[in-house]
């Protein structure tokens, strides 16, 4: 990408991650302590399940080394201001999803460069596999998820009433600049998106749902409320789709490694509204 879609992609990830500290109150962060074996599955079915489910699928289902990388980025991202919002019209435990989001968004800085760093070497082979810096990796991720947050936060201290305000322009800013940028995508890769599209629509669908049931299941087996468990299943299966973007293009310099993501960021829209149908018609 040029450096203008480059500028552009950087900050539609500042804005989604400012909007999510605009929502976001140290509670958030302290209900770990609070409710613990709700946020450890939580955690586990994120970080252990997701880029599991994630490797199996890029090694069983044929696919081209770029679009297994794309899956493997994806799976070892955390949940975005997205699954707060799904999860809140599909009566889930808001507090839990907002928590989940916000603990994993830290500790997937640490975890993403390594998850990445693997696949690449694994998937694309001696002498193609992408060179990365774990350090510099961690501390780049660290600049375009943490400090966003932290503004959003610090905004949502001073002045709530704004910050409450300002949440639903953010989103819809964010939407609209991520349509464009798939769109991007698309045109950039219209060569090879067919065959891409392929490969990367079935291997994001699975990765999606099969998550989502892990995670409602997990939870239901540790008895966990309904709402626990329905945040827990979206937290489990709808991924930070921009901010896998954005380590694809901006930081592996590679958009073909971006399709599988794109893809998953249309998919998960669909799958997350039949979770809202399901679970508000049940109820």
């Amino acid at each position: 990408m040029d450096n203008l879609s480059t500028f552009i992609l950087a900050g539609a990830l500042f804005i989604i991650m400012l909007g999510m500290g605009l929502s976001l109150q140290m509670a958030d962060f302290k209900r770990i302590v609070l409710y613990p074996k709700a946020i450890g599955i939580g955690l586990t079915n994120q970080l252990v399940f997701l880029p599991l489910v994630g490797f199996l699928i890029a090694i069983f289902i044929p696919m081209q080394p770029e679009i297994a990388v794309g899956i493997m980025i994806l799976a070892a991202c955390p949940g975005g201001p997205t699954s707060n919002l799904i999860s809140f019209m599909a009566k889930g435990n808001l507090a839990l999803s907002v928590s989940l989001t916000a603990i994993s968004s830290i500790i997937t800085i640490v975890t993403i460069p390594f998850i990445v760093s693997f696949s690449s070497e694994y998937f694309m082979g001696a002498g193609q596999e992408v060179q990365l810096n774990i350090f510099q990796t961690i501390v780049q991720i660290f600049g375009i998820v943490i400090i966003p947050i932290a503004i959003g936060m610090f905004i949502r201290r001073m002045q709530p009433a704004f910050a409450i305000k300002m949440g639903k322009p953010v989103r819809i800013a964010s939407g609209v600049v991520l349509a464009l940028i798939i769109i991007g995508l698309v045109l950039k890769e219209r060569a090879n998106f067919g065959a891409y599209f392929q490969q990367a629509g079935i291997a994001a669908f699975l990765l999606n749902v099969i998550t989502m049931f892990l995670g409602y299941f997990s939870a239901k087996l540790f008895r966990l409320s309904t709402p626990s468990a329905i945040s827990i299943s979206i937290e489990s299966g709808i991924q930070n789709g921009t901010l896998a973007i954005t380590i694809a293009v901006i930081m592996l310099q590679n958009t073909s490694f971006a399709i599988a993501p794109a893809v998953y960021s249309l998919l998960m829209f669909i799958t997350g509204g039949v979770m809202v149908f399901f679970f508000t018609r049940k109820k």
